[in-house]
């Protein structure tokens, strides 16, 4: 149980370029409406067309029309002349969190297994706040008739933006559509060394949970993720890694688990995640 509750843009061009036209200084991220990428700075805004000096290929002139996505994006961002974009999904492990949290109106749906989904958005750029339900009746009809439902808030403090951040939060849940129905609200802090690329995580939770969890980005999509809880006679590992796309992200990997009789159960993983909003 412990394990269910812890583990528990569309932007305008227009605007964008009114804000562009006066900083040439900026780096954009560009996508067309035929899928294609582009990162450079906007030199020139003309009628319906932008300018854009790029790195690779040069000037190039764009229609504001055929514009689908736009965006000033870090510098620090760009890695071996590719563009590593942030995604929400770095802000937690497989299913623990990090000490990063969701900038303002960003977020991600989040389904494990079939049977766990959850959604978070950043109400700020230092809270958030998330919310899951787990359907036991609709797996295990006729044995169980209860449904469980949770809320996750989240408070983060960059101390030292991308080198030292601390994160507090909990879990409410209740368990509904049984006999014994229950609730109970659990609590957890994190504290993060290191970016939203490469990072690792200790954190204490109640009662008595123990929280570790590392990510080393591998490149443009790929991450390698670790993640475990240890709590009076269980132990749970998580390992194995993240591949993201543009619209959708998958997690996979194996968890291990050891009990105080000293049993050892293996299981495959496999989760994924949609982004929305900014």
């Amino acid at each position: 149980m412990y394990f269910v509750l812890f583990m528990c843009l569309w932007i305008s061009s227009t605007t964008y370029a009114q804000d562009a036209s006066q900083d040439t200084l900026k780096l954009w991220q560009i996508q067309t409406l035929d899928d294609n990428e582009y990162i450079g700075k906007i030199i020139e805004i003309n009628g319906e067309q932008l300018v854009l000096q790029t790195q690779n290929i040069g000037t190039i002139t764009l229609l504001i029309q055929s514009i689908r996505l736009m965006r000033e994006i870090n510098p620090k961002g760009i890695k071996h002349g590719q563009y590593w974009s942030e995604h929400p999904q770095s802000t937690r492990y497989f299913l623990a969190p990090t000490g990063h949290g969701l900038r303002k109106g960003e977020g991600y749906y989040q389904n494990t297994w079939i049977f766990f989904n959850q959604a978070n958005i950043g109400l700020t750029d230092q809270i958030s706040i998330g919310g899951g339900i787990f359907p036991a009746f609709l797996f295990l009809a006729g044995t169980v008739s209860s449904t469980v439902v949770w809320i996750t808030p989240k408070v983060s403090f960059p101390i030292k933006e991308d080198v030292f951040n601390l994160g507090i939060g909990g879990v409410g849940f209740v368990t509904i559509g049984s006999e014994n129905s229950s609730g109970s609200v659990l609590g957890y802090g994190v504290a993060t060394l290191g970016n939203r690329d490469k990072n690792i995580t200790l954190g204490l939770g109640s009662p008595g949970l123990v929280i570790v969890g590392g990510m080393l980005r591998t490149g443009t999509k790929g991450y390698l993720i670790m993640e475990g809880y240890f709590v009076q006679d269980l132990n749970l590992v998580l390992l194995g890694g993240r591949t993201v796309w543009s619209k959708i992200s998958l997690d996979y990997g194996m968890l291990g688990s050891v009990s105080s009789f000293r049993t050892l159960v293996v299981a495959p993983w496999l989760g994924v995640a949609i982004p929305f909003g900014k």
